[in-house]
């Protein structure tokens, strides 16, 4: 009985996802799911997955490290507006990741697109 009952739960967590974006960076992948609460609110759960391989040919293992995030409505713009100092202050100190990618002098948040060989850096998420 209470196996079936994990099955429900499981299914139940699937149905709360309604967007998903999974981006892929070498040995991580970052998941962006829009899930709903009880309430029928949206929210944003960032996931850092990290692939860990231990041990060597037939005896190695593979795991996943996980690491979440949960990201509400009502923080987005400081969460954004903290987001873009760090990257500033990243790329100040040490310059723009591969030379292509930086962010820009403006103030605005929330603009359209991801902008290479230009002095932007624009991030558009709509709920």
């Amino acid at each position: 009985m209470e196996e079936l009952r994990k099955k429900t739960t499981s299914n139940e967590a699937d149905k709360e996802i309604v967007f998903s974006k999974a981006i892929k960076a070498g040995k991580r992948i970052y998941y962006l799911d829009v899930k709903k609460n009880r309430k029928d609110e949206m929210f944003l759960a960032i996931t850092e997955s990290k692939k860990i391989v231990s041990g060597e040919g037939d005896d190695s293992q593979v795991n996943f490290e996980k690491h979440k995030i949960f990201l509400y409505k009502e923080d987005f713009e400081k969460f954004l507006s903290g987001l873009k100092q760090a990257i500033q202050y990243i790329e100040q100190e040490q310059g723009p990741a591969c030379g292509k990618v930086h962010m820009a002098d403006n103030k605005e948040l929330g603009e359209n697109a991801l902008a290479a060989d230009t002095n932007e850096f624009k991030i558009d998420i709509d709920f």
